[in-house]
């Protein structure tokens, strides 16, 4: 694993790490494009190929020591632009539309996964650190919010790739595996919808879980993915308070609390809600925030040494699994609690 620089270093200095990320997440988004050529969709995102990439690259150059500021400047400043451009896409807007008794029941039920999830991370022996990406990817929204995690909590870059690579994995399992519990379950459009939304990772994997069961499903289980994605906010300020009480002792260091991008998170959330930012700007700005997460994910694979992540494979996947289990659990007793039909 590399370590981190003590001082900001200069354009020229991280020039050649920055053109080697770039190259990674080049080579990522293409082998994308392949699988969609291939078999028609893609089934691991370029986010989980960077890393992947990155790490067989780490794993069979010695990199000069030239190209450590730019790795290192990719995996944390540009990680950080991307959370901050990343509440651009939030909106309170979905709140009003859903209705409070299941906004609060999806609060609820983030809230109860993160901590059985984190508890199940540590039963497996997992570090503090690694059991709070876990638990983050699965009950919130996968790799966006294990990438928007882990700068706040001080995570090591071995535990971010082995979160993410793993939480993919169980991802893509899911998508398989949602359209199968639909008809085993007998569950109705509205109902698989809401469980697809509680279930799946990210929005494109609820559309690819609730294609077969309709236009009711998709647009139920799309609303109900947007309102827990937008449970992030409030469970990215509270590690950060709870980081900076471990950080600083008995007194909480606003600086751990509240870092630079998430008070950015916040305020372009709240901008987006007010309409303040104006929309032919919006497609833009979520390009950049993907762009940036990938090459920083690539920049986090470069990092990493494979032993120790290998070390740790078999755990993370079982822990994540038991999760993944638990958190559908929790949603099928929603669909009950609230009665939804």
């Amino acid at each position: 694993m590399l370590v981190s620089a003590s001082r900001s270093p200069s354009f020229p200095a991280v020039l050649p790490g920055l053109v080697l990320c770039a190259a990674v997440t080049l080579a990522a988004h293409l082998v994308e494009r392949l699988q969609l050529m291939i078999f028609g969709s893609h089934w691991i995102e370029s986010l989980v190929l960077a890393i992947l990439i990155g790490i067989a690259v780490r794993s069979s150059v010695c990199l000069p020591q030239t190209f450590i500021p730019g790795i290192q400047f990719a995996a944390k400043t540009l990680l950080e632009i991307s959370v901050v451009l990343l509440g651009a896409s939030l909106s309170t807007a979905a709140i009003r539309e859903a209705g409070l008794p299941l906004v609060g029941g999806i609060a609820v039920l983030v809230a109860l996964s993160l901590a059985g999830s984190f508890l199940i991370g540590r039963l497996f022996g997992l570090s503090a650190s690694l059991a709070t990406l876990v638990a983050c990817g699965n009950s919130i929204c996968g790799n966006s919010a294990i990438a928007a995690a882990a700068p706040v909590i001080g995570a090591k870059p071995d535990d971010i790739a082995a979160s993410i690579a793993f939480t993919a994995l169980l991802g893509i399992g899911a998508v398989l595996t949602l359209p199968l519990l639909h008809l085993l379950l007998g569950l109705s459009a509205v109902q698989y919808g809401v469980f697809a939304g509680l279930t799946a990772y990210a929005v494109p994997q609820v559309l690819a879980a609730t294609a077969s069961a309709g236009a009711v499903s998709t647009q139920v289980g799309t609303l109900v993915k947007l309102i827990r994605v937008m449970m992030l906010g409030p469970v990215i300020l509270l590690l950060g308070a709870v980081h900076g009480r471990r950080a600083g002792g008995s007194s909480v260091n606003l600086r751990h609390v509240l870092p630079w991008f998430i008070l950015g998170f916040a305020a372009m959330a709240t901008l987006r809600s007010l309409d303040a930012i104006p929309a032919p700007l919006l497609p833009g700005m979520s390009a950049v925030s993907a762009t940036f997460t990938v090459t920083a994910m690539a920049a986090l694979g470069l990092s990493v040494d494979v032993r120790s992540v290998a070390h740790t494979g078999g755990r993370v996947l079982a822990a994540a699994a038991l999760s993944l289990l638990a958190l559908a659990a929790l949603g099928l007793c929603l669909i009950g609690l609230l009665n939804i039909v």
